[in-house]
């Protein structure tokens, strides 16, 4: 849905971004503007600065730029809609939404709002309630503290049947869209989960969606009879939760996910609690279900290297084809990590935590991981042996859609195998020609941010390094470049001290296309913040130049500076007077006089008195230019 501009203005005038942003990451004012960290990657020197009065940050490292919105959409890693709601609830402001929006969320708010109520409730009983003692005594032998248990919001769930209920007293529809509850065949309302170790989930803006649940196993010495339905339990699907679109844990991870560039997938909750504990707080799980293209669109707005850390069995049955899709269409790597047979990340975990860890930094690309089960298991002593093995392996590698990687893999199994390649080359044409499925479309790679402007150009470039692959039409500083500084400083003027150039400074004074872009932006809008939007509809580079801008303050004197860009674009334009009059004889004359006035009244730009009159006249003579060139 859309939600009106009004409101959005509204909302952005409303937000403090100074507070919004140093809830993660400490700023400091300096001059007019406030620096820190930036929040977005690892740094240990400040590149992030703030404009408070114009609402916009810009981080000089990472190119990281926007508003309070773009903030809130980066951090959380919400939609434009989701962050304007948070950011008007974080205000106080009301915002105007469609109707068929509007019951949507009045359906999802009781739902989520008894979510929350019965994790607390869960959760304190876990910690104080008699009854849970069993549950504390079994969560204490696997290693878990009272802050891991604080931390991961677990819970118990009494052996009663309606505790949750009577304590909610929610609506029957509530209690049974939340997947907390049912009602019976006696019409009475009943808890979903009982006698239960309770596992909160949450959404990865820490929202609760639905509750997992482990039943005790019997305590030792106990009749060891099967307990009661299964050993797991998850809330069903509903409008809040959807299993192929949830991870358990990313809520607590995507800090260090984030920050590290990978993520490390499990299989249950208390996989991912083993990891942390281990000291990889990146884990995540599935909840009951396989790993998927849903969770690999989520994934892949996270991190780009994704780490199987699944038994060995199950990581191996996960299907190459899929795997391959997965990786080129949401552009990640995906690695397996070889835990000792018969373990999980969260056993691992308790006995030997380095093993874990080393696991995980040692991860193999998917088919290398595969390669070598294949090989691991082969009997290499024997030719026949060698050769069954090197055709089983060779099957798994011509599934890889890259050509050169599967070489690379065809000469390690030859050396494995003690073949010789080209033998090899010739089974594996073989297999691809069997018919395979087709592969997806292929979707552009994920682009570095680029390195930030810096530094003025030599006088003789004053474009820096130019782009002139679509011809000298639409020459563009490629983002490496160095516009001028004179130019990048006027802007900075025209941002801050609009006043100090006021109408004396115009386009044709720029002569980087970026800078008169974004000088131009300016004077066509009501507001920087209309002007850098209008910029982000047609051209990211000026919007992204203008977001810059706003947080750097201007060090020059107008007057100074717009002598310098005159002196600049004049002293351009006369060489190319004079380029004309060598060319053309029979105009001569008249193109001698005009370059007399124009170096006249360049030299009268450094006279204490007349070189604002000079410069003056000189915008003029440009002004006019522009004009008979159009």
């Amino acid at each position: 849905m859309a939600i009106p501009d009004e409101d959005v203005a509204r909302v952005r005038a409303g937000t403090d971004i100074v507070a919004l942003i140093s809830e993660h990451t400490a700023l400091k004012r300096v001059g007019r503007r406030w620096s820190g960290l930036c929040p977005f990657h690892q740094e240990k020197s400040a590149s992030f600065s703030v404009n408070a009065e114009e609402g916009l940050f810009y981080c000089f490292g990472c190119q990281k730029s926007g508003d309070a919105i773009t903030f809130v959409r980066e951090i959380e890693h919400v939609d434009f809609v989701e962050a304007v709601r948070r950011l008007a609830d974080r205000a106080g402001i009301t915002i105007t939404e469609d109707a068929a929006q509007s019951a949507e969320r009045q359906r999802r708010a009781p739902l989520l709002a008894a979510l929350a109520g019965a994790v607390d409730w869960y959760h304190d009983r876990l910690l104080k309630a008699p009854d849970a003692g069993p549950a504390r005594d079994y969560l204490r032998s696997r290693g878990y503290d009272g802050e891991t248990v604080r931390a991961f919001r677990l819970g118990w769930a009494p052996d009663d049947w309606d505790a949750l209920c009577r304590r909610l007293a929610v609506a029957p529809q509530v209690l049974e869209e939340s997947g907390l509850g049912f009602v019976n065949k006696a019409g009475r309302q009943q808890d979903a989960f009982r006698a239960r170790i309770i596992f909160p989930i949450f959404d990865p803006s820490d929202r609760a969606i639905a509750l997992g649940g482990r039943i005790l196993p019997p305590a030792p010495g106990a009749d060891q009879a099967a307990p009661a339905g299964p050993k797991y339990k998850n809330s069903q699907e509903g409008p809040v939760y959807s299993k192929r679109r949830t991870l358990y844990g990313l809520n607590w991870a995507k800090k260090d996910v984030i920050a590290s560039g990978e993520v490390v997938v499990c299989e249950g909750y208390t996989d991912v609690i083993g990891c942390f504990q281990a000291g990889l707080p990146r884990a995540v799980a599935t909840c009951g279900t396989a790993l998927g293209e849903e969770h690999f669109r989520l994934l892949s707005n996270f991190a780009g290297r994704i780490v199987l850390a699944y038994d060995a069995d199950a990581a191996g049955q996960s299907g190459a084809n899929r795997v391959y899709e997965w990786e080129r269409h949401h552009n990640v790597a995906v690695a397996v990590a070889a835990l000792p047979a018969g373990t999980d990340p969260g056993d691992l975990a308790r006995r030997d935590p380095e093993a874990l860890r080393e696991a995980v930094s040692t991860a193999k690309p998917f088919l290398g991981f595969r390669v070598d089960r294949v090989l691991a298991a082969a009997d290499l002593r024997s030719a026949e042996g060698r050769a069954k093995a090197a055709e089983a392996a060779l099957s798994a590698v011509v599934e890889h859609p890259n050509e050169l990687v599967r070489d690379q893999y065809l000469m390690l199994i030859a050396d494995r195998c003690r073949l010789e390649p080209p033998s090899l080359r010739e089974l594996a044409d073989r297999l691809l020609r069997q018919p395979r499925p087709p592969d997806p479309k292929e979707r552009p790679a994920r682009t570095e941010h680029p390195p930030a402007f810096e530094g003025p150009p030599p006088d003789d470039d004053p474009g820096g390094d130019w782009d002139d692959s679509a011809g000298p039409s639409s020459r563009r500083p490629r983002r490496g470049g160095t516009p001028t500084r004179p130019g990048l400083e006027a802007l900075r003027l025209a941002i801050h001290q609009p006043e100090a150039v006021g109408a004396r400074l115009q386009a044709v004074l720029f002569s980087d296309p970026l800078e008169r872009a974004a000088f131009e932006a300016l004077t066509t809008a009501d507001s920087l913040h209309e002007a850098v939007e209008e910029a982000g509809r047609r051209d990211p580079e000026v919007a992204d130049l203008l977001r810059r801008l706003a947080v750097e303050e201007p060090t020059a004197d107008a007057g100074d500076n717009l002598l310098q860009l005159v002196r600049i674009s004049a002293g351009r334009a006369l060489s190319d007077i004079e380029s004309r009059a060598r060319l053309s004889p029979d105009g001569f004359a008249e193109l001698a006089a005009e370059t007399a006035r124009v170096r006249g009244d360049l030299q009268e730009l450094d006279l204490r008195d007349g070189g604002a009159e000079a410069a003056d006249r000189l915008l003029a003579w440009l002004l006019g230019r522009g004009e008979e060139a159009e």
